[in-house]
This record gives C-alpha cells, structure tokens and sequence, in this order.
C-alpha cells in the first residue's frame, strides 16, 4: 500500500503501485550535507528542551536544600517550567507562520539559553523559578516553530519520515538521558551542573541555526487572533496548573478546583470564538479532520499513558524493590537505548504500513506489553520484568510519536504547518501533564503502594488498549489496500 500522505485534494482511488514501484519510492533517502546540518540543529534542539523535562527531578532534594525550598515548594521547580512551556506552544506555533518561523526559534533559542544560566547561578528561590519559567517560555518557542521548520525543509514521504524518526527517538531518548545524567552530574558536581549543561547545548546550537535555517512565514499576513491567543493560552496555563498541582496535593484543594474549572470554561470559550473569527487561531476545520482528530488523540493517549509508566515505576522501583536512584536510572537507560533502535526502525515500518496502521499497531503493543508489569513482585526477578516491559513498550510507544506525528501533519499546506506542528507538540506537553495526576495519585495516595502501582498499569493499559480501537475506527485502518492512504478530508456529519 501507498505510503499515508496524500493531502485533502487528492483523490485516494488510485491504485497501488507495483512492489517494484514501492520499493524504489521507499528506499531511504540520501541526505545533503547541508541536510545533515539542519536536522542536527533541529534535533539538538529538540533534544535539549526533552532533555530539561527530566534532568532536574533526581536533584530536587538536593537543590531544595541548597536554597532553603521546602519539600513542598519543590514542585514549584517542575511547574514553573511546565506552565508557560505548555500553555504557550499554540500562540507560539501561530507566531511562527505568521512572522517568521526561524526568527522565533532563535529568539526561543537565546532565551532558553540565558533562562538555563540564570537557573545555574540561581542565589535563591525566587531567581532560580524565574530562570525555569523562561526556560519553558523559550521552549514554547522552540518546540513547534522547530517542528514547522523541519515539516517545510523536508518534504512528504521518506525524507519526512525519516527525519520526523530521528527526531522522535532524540525527544524519546532526551527525557531517558536528563534521567541518568541528572543523577549522575548531581553526584558528581552539583545540582547547578543539570542547568548548566542544558546553557552548553544552546550555546552549541544558537550560532549554528542562523546560518543553516531558512526563515519560512505563510505568505499572507493576517492579524494575530488576540481574543483566541488570551483565551486558549489561559486555558491551558490554568489547566496545566490544576492538573500539576493536583498531582502533589490531589484535586481537594480550592486553587485546583478552580483553576481546572477556569481552564475548562477558557477552553470552551475559546472554541466559541474561533468559530467566528476572520482569521482564527486554530482553524476548526483543521480539528474536523479525520487525520488531525483522531492521530491528536493517539499522540495524547500514548504520552500520558507513557508517562504515567515511568512515574509509578520509578515509585516502584525505589520504594518496593529499594533501588538507588542510580540503579533506577539505569533500567531507564535500557529504555533509552532500545528507543534509538526504535527509531531507526519507524520509518522503515511507516513506509512498509502507512503510518496510520502504525500508530494504532503501535498503542495496541503499548497497551498489550503494559498488561504483564501487574505482575510485578517484590523479587529480583521484578527488576528484569519491569526493564523488559518499559523497554519493549518504549519501542511501541516511539513508533507511536513518530506515526502521530506523521498522521496529523501529512496533507497540511505548508502556510499551516505551524498551526498543524502546535497542536501535535501541545498534545504532547499535555499528554506528559495530564497522566500522572489523572491515574499516579492512585499510586501515590493508596494504603499499600504496590496495590496502588498494580491498579495505575492495569488502568494505563486498558486505556491504551481502548484509545488503539477508537483511532483503528477513526482513521479507517481497515480500508482496502488500495486506497491506503491518510484521510485528510474533514469529519463529515452521517
């Protein structure tokens, strides 16, 4: 079957191409030098903001005591980077095409940058948050406007395909390696080390962009939707807020009853006025795409899910079974590993497929290899379940990213990309914010914490499982092998 990227316009009645054909349409591309140059550039900086969602949490304590943050206060230093790094990548993706793609990744580069350094020489509370909240400010820049950049250099088919695998595996492996290196540079120097490492990667990679990125903008220049911006951008701060606060505290507390209920109400209103804006932030037909709909909530499901995995595991392992946080980190090193074996293989698998029969092979293998960590005991042998089961649900959950990826994208006018690369990158920062407080509290609130893990995976995998059948419907995986191609067309009412 044809690979899945044929745009809206397209009809999907053509026929299959011979195997020859195929073949010759699907062998990987050769990559210019200047190529290799833009996609390590990108990748690097993909790679640097995954790397900040992980490489600080072995050093809390250590950082809380070193600047006088109660235990409590300590999830402020999670927070304040998860809220504006979230709440900020729709507004920022939109930016992007209307202004200039490459100009506000630099601009998000150079803060990251400068952000990682003041949080390095932090002298208190106060400056320490403030360089975590302007690292997520420049990663909410950074995210999809590299996205949009990679999208619009490399064309749909193998040449996408293969970059959108690299980057995949580097965002995978990222958050894997800020796990290990945390603990180790934390042992080794300070807990300063973490922040400055990630000051070092945009140092490397800030003078390299200007010189390989072309600017890329959509060639009209309409008005930024300002009531969509103001309420989509409150929408998601108070939701992210409610939700990372309701995972240290649980949802009894006043500020995230309301903060979730202001999030929920921004969002609604923000829906009502993009249906009636001249120029709208998020175009709804976009939403009423069959590729947009349902590849968004696959990529939802299988980094919520995913997360949930690694933070009731980490619970699991250190509380249960005693682990070090070194011993922990390298089980996850193993995850890592097999993540760039993944990736290398992803796109080869897409080609072979599509890459709508991937995503939901891929949830329906995450969920199946989630379905045996409930076994796990308190014995040795637990260790080596627990590395074999992340590991190979690792590798699903890669093929996952990179497919939902590829889904929602594929058939987007390039004028769009950036609209297109928010929302896949907003379903991931959401998706990595919402599963641990929907289903960790369980774990993390239960009498007895082995039960409460066993009760999180057995849920975890049942929802991926279920989300694996609602996309294989939506996306009409089972469509004859002639027209295999990725339905771009809007949601029709039947």
């Amino acid at each position: 079957m044809a690979i899945d990227t044929t745009p809206s316009s397209t009809p999907s009645s053509t026929p299959a191409p011979v195997a020859g054909q195929q073949a010759v349409a699907r062998a990987a591309p050769r990559l210019s030098a200047r190529d290799r140059l833009v996609l390590f550039v990108l990748c690097a900086a993909q790679f640097m903001v995954a790397l900040d969602f992980s490489v600080l949490n072995v050093a809390l304590p250590v950082l809380g005591a070193d600047l006088g943050m109660s235990t409590s206060a300590l999830q402020w230093a999670v927070t304040a980077f998860a809220l504006p790094s979230g709440g900020f990548l729709l507004l920022f993706g939109r930016m992007g095409d209307l202004y200039g793609r490459r100009r506000l990744f630099l601009a998000g580069l150079a803060l990251f940058g400068a952000a990682s350094l003041l949080a390095t020489l932090a002298w208190d509370p106060a400056s320490f948050l403030a360089g975590r909240a302007l690292q997520g400010l420049g990663a909410a820049a950074i995210v999809p406007t590299g996205m949009s950049l990679l999208t619009t250099t490399f064309p749909e088919g193998p040449a996408r395909d293969r970059a959108l695998g690299i980057s995949g595996t580097l965002l995978s492996l990222g958050f894997t390696v800020g796990m290990v290196a945390g603990g180790v540079l934390t042992d080794l120097l300070s807990w300063r080390s973490t922040m400055g490492l990630l000051a070092l990667f945009a140092l490397v990679v800030l003078p390299l962009a200007p010189r390989l990125l072309p600017e890329s903008r959509t060639p009209e220049r309409p008005r930024l939707d300002v009531p969509g911006a103001v309420t989509v951008t409150g929408g998601l701060l108070s939701l992210i807020y409610a939700l990372t606060t309701a995972a240290e505290h649980g949802f009894g507390r006043a500020d995230v009853l309301v903060t979730l209920a202001a999030g929920l109400l921004l969002l609604a209103a923000f829906v009502a006025v993009e249906s009636r804006s001249a120029a709208p932030l998020v175009s709804l037909p976009m939403l009423r795409r069959r590729t947009v709909a349902w590849g968004n909530l696959g990529g939802l499901v299988t980094f919520s899910m995913m997360s949930t995995v690694v933070f009731v595991l980490t619970l699991y392992l250190q509380e249960v079974l005693h682990l070090s946080a070194f011993e922990t980190g390298l089980v996850f090193g193993v995850q890592g590993v097999l993540s760039v074996v993944a990736g290398t293989f992803a796109p080869r698998v897409i080609g072979r497929f599509g890459a709508r029969r991937t995503l939901v092979g891929a949830l329906a293998g995450q969920g199946a290899i989630g379905l045996s960590l409930p076994a796990l005991g308190e014995g040795g042998w637990s260790v080596v379940l627990a590395t074999a089961a992340v590991s190979l649900a690792s590798m699903c959950h890669l093929g996952a990213i990179i497919s939902y990826g590829l889904t929602v994208t594929s058939g987007v006018p390039d004028a769009e990309q950036g609209l297109a690369t928010g929302l896949v990158t907003s379903t991931q920062q959401v998706g990595i914010t919402v599963g641990i407080p929907l289903l960790g509290v369980l774990a993390t609130t239960a009498t007895d914490l082995r039960s409460g893990v066993h009760t999180v995976l057995v849920l975890d995998a049942a929802v991926v499982l279920a989300a694996a059948v609602l996309v294989a419907v939506g996306l009409r995986v089972n469509r004859p092998a002639g027209s295999g191609t990725v339905e771009a067309e809007p949601l029709r009412a039947r």
